[in-house]
């Protein structure tokens, strides 16, 4: 069928996405540095995205397509906010005593500072503690180290915006938050942070 459906000139493209984030399809998406219409069903013909293009690269023209499928749009829209709930790491590797204390990652970062016994004994682990934040995990019983020292050089030397730290009730995990609280203090910064304490059952004894 001819409709109306957006044409990109890769020429005035400077590839910098706003189109992009304004297609609430998904129909636009970057490939080698250019803005591409990915599928000619996902384009509804409205045309978000004209606005927000700084160059004038996109423009409206008439052409055999395929029709608008919002079936597919949405079923597409699902399959990837499933995609982006799968949780995953913002840094590697978490450990503390073999993470760089200046990583990139650190940039403007909330840290979560954990004990590795925590992830298993709370279920949503993830959605609770670790979405967002940069992950350090340690054990001060079986790596016999103090964290405290790295720990300040990381605070101390990177934009931290925020500090969690979660331990389990049993004595071993002190060392951690100990390790965690100097830390906090050498690095000389006044910034927000708490201690969550899990049970061995795995429930949330205070945060």
């Amino acid at each position: 069928m001819v409709r109306k459906i957006i044409h990109i000139d890769e020429e005035k493209c400077n590839g910098c996405g706003a189109c992009v984030t304004a297609c609430h399809e998904n129909a636009i998406g970057m490939v080698d540095g250019k803005a591409r219409l990915l599928r000619d069903d996902y384009c509804d013909g409205l045309g978000d995205c004209l606005p927000t293009c700084p160059t004038g690269a996109i423009t409206f023209v008439e052409r055999e397509a395929a029709a608008y499928d919002e079936a597919a749009v949405k079923e597409n829209a699902e399959k990837q906010e499933a995609m982006n709930a799968v949780p995953h790491l913002q840094n590697w590797p978490v450990q503390i005593k073999l993470t760089p204390t200046n990583a990139s990652c650190f940039a403007g970062a909330r840290l979560l500072i954990a004990a590795d016994c925590t992830a298993y004994a709370y279920a949503q682990f993830y959605q609770k503690f670790m979405k967002g934040k940069v992950t350090l995990i340690g054990c001060p019983k079986l790596d016999d180290i103090d964290y405290s020292e790295k720990l300040t050089q990381i605070i101390a030397n990177n934009d931290i915006q925020g500090v969690t730290i979660v331990r389990m009730e049993v004595p071993c995990c002190g060392g951690l938050e100990i390790a965690a609280r100097k830390a906090i203090q050498n690095s000389g910064k006044f910034i927000p942070w708490q201690v969550v304490t899990i049970s061995v059952d795995g429930t949330i004894l205070s945060e």
